[in-house]
This record gives C-alpha cells, structure tokens and sequence, in this order.
C-alpha cells in the first residue's frame, strides 16, 4: 500500500497549515555600505537596488528599514582611495569612517542590532583582506589590525563585530583585545566557513577593487572540501565566537545543514551573496522567472536548512512581503 501525501498540499490554506519554516522579519539582516561625505546616495551598479549612502542618509534611510520590521543591518565602510594604504590604518583610526557612524545610528536608532564587517579588504592598498608579507597575508599580523578594528567598533557602540578576513585565530584575538580593552559584552558574529566563491562577483564591483581572486583561494575555504568549513566552524565558536555564518549561504545549503546537525544550539548566519542575488534578478529582469515566488523560495531554502538569521540584499522587499502576507503562497 502507497503512502498518499497529496492531501497536505490540495489548497493554499491546506499547505500554509503544513508548512513548518517560519521565515519571519526579525530574521532578515540588511547589509548598507557606508561612504564618506555628504548627500552621497550612489547606486552599486553590480548589485541591482544596492546604494552606498553617506551617514546623513544611511540614517534617513535607516527610517524605513526600521519601520518595515528589520532589527538588524550589517554595516561595511567603503574609503576612498585616497585613505587606502598597505597598513589599513583607515580601519582602525581614531574617529574612523565606522566608528563615526555606529556612534550617531546607535544615539538616532537605539533599539537598532548594528553589525559591523570586520575585513581590512575595502581599507588596503592592494586590495587583499590582510597585511602582506612579499605576496602573502601575514595572517599574525593581520590579526593584531582586526583586534584594532573591532575595538574601534566596540567603542562606537556596534553590538556585534564581525570577522570575515577568514585569518586563523582572528575570533581569538578579537575576543581577547575587547575583554582587555574594557568591551566584553559586545558579541562577534563571525563569518567562520567564507567560501573561496565565484558568488561574490558583484562585491567586486562595489569599490573598485582588484578582484585578487587568486590570493583570496590561499585563506578562504575551498568549496571541493567537505569537512574544512565544519572545522572552520567548530574552531570560531571554540574561541568564542557568538553567532557563526555561512558564505554564500544558498549555494552551500549542505554546509548550512550539517552544521545544524553538528552544532546544534549554535545561532548560525547563512549570508546570500551578490551573486546568489543577482542570479535571481538578472533571471527575473529576463522574464525566466518571477521575482518575488523565488525570493521566498531561495529564503525560505537558507532557513529550511538550519539558518537562524540571513544576511541578504532582498531584506526589504521580503520584509515587505511578509507584512502584508506572512504565509507562504508559492
């Protein structure tokens, strides 16, 4: 005798009442990039919808982000060229570009999560994610400027730092740096299992950086490796890290999983790249497939998979949707 499952799935009100993901606002992370100046709102003409905003409106902005139910935003500086150096020193510089604004978003928007990407790559020179010795990061060194970093953000006021140089040790050392510094409170979301992906390409784009794809494969993981982002994982909440995450989150929903499996009471962060999320408008904006439907879809699959929080570009447009409908009719 066959086993009949059709009946779950007759009516949209028969499957809504089956469904057991609950993809919910508070669940979304918005990503801004944050330039110097004033009265800058330019569009990242890789990634459709994304801006990098200058503080006066990122905080404008800010409004309707809040507004719509988003609780959390991921914030990553974006210098001009002119204060990129071999040191990264404009990363960590007193009164830096991210130390400023976390102090006013936190005095504007108090409730706000503020997540702040802890990555020299928009801040060096030579475009790669750490100081160089000859061609190679020297990942000890590196790590000492990311401690830096983050104790720049700690003391602005950033609730969660978060380490996705994917140098060895760099939870350590940035745990260690805030408890001696007087910051023990402030979490580290890191992004432990960052794949070595053709999914960040439109990131590349953003500040016109060298791709410096070559040398990223040296300290990113190797996405023909099944054991290498559990591990990576495994040693970051070790040495204390808070929240872990997952990149690019839809094209590694095994990593995601297995991670949940591993770690079970982990609060795990699966982030959509740009790539991931310029797969799905490209298609759209061709008229292969519909927007929304596989917005939800793609998602919805980053929380199926054991994801606790998502770092995406659609957070507004999701977080719009489920104000309106919070049911899943696909």
């Amino acid at each position: 005798m066959f086993k009949r499952f059709r009946s779950t799935r007759l009516s949209p009100e028969i499957r809504d009442n089956h469904a057991d993901v609950d993809l919910q606002t508070r669940d979304l992370i918005y990503p801004y990039f944050l330039v110097s100046g004033e009265a800058r709102k330019e569009a990242v003409p890789s990634i459709e919808g994304a801006f990098k905003f200058s503080l006066d409106l990122l905080l404008q902005d800010l409004e309707g982000t809040i507004a719509s139910g988003i609780d959390k935003i991921l914030l990553k500086g974006i210098v001009d060229d002119r204060e990129k150096s071999k040191d990264a020193r404009a990363a960590f510089k007193h009164n830096n570009l991210i130390e400023l604004a976390v102090k006013k978003i936190k005095e504007t928007y108090p409730s706000l999560i503020v997540i702040t990407d802890v990555d020299l790559t928009p801040y060096t020179s030579h475009g790669q994610g750490g100081i160089l010795r000859g061609l190679t990061v020297d990942n000890d060194k590196t790590i000492e400027i990311l401690a830096k970093m983050a104790e720049s953000h700690a003391r602005a006021g950033a609730d969660f730092v978060a380490p996705s140089a994917m140098m060895d040790g760099q939870v350590h050392a940035i745990k260690t740096h805030l408890k001696k510094r007087g910051y023990p409170d402030v979490k580290i979301m890191s992004f432990a299992a960052k794949y070595a992906s053709n999914y960040y390409g439109p990131d590349r784009g953003i500040d016109g950086l060298n791709p410096a794809g070559r040398e990223q494969k040296a300290y990113q993981v190797d996405y023909r490796t099944r054991l290498q982002g559990l591990d990576e994982v495994a040693t970051d909440l070790d040495e204390g890290a808070d929240w872990v995450g997952i990149t690019p989150a839809q094209t590694y929903l095994d990593v995601i999983v297995r991670s949940r499996i591993k770690f079970s009471s982990a609060q795990i962060v699966g982030y959509q790249s740009s790539g991931e999320y310029m797969s799905i408008v490209n298609a759209a904006n061709q008229n292969l497939l519909e927007q929304q439907p596989a917005m939800i879809e793609s998602l919805t699959a980053i929380k199926r998979a054991g994801a606790n929080y998502i770092v995406t570009y659609f957070a507004p447009e999701m977080a719009q949707y489920l104000n309106g409908d919070p049911y899943y009719v696909i």
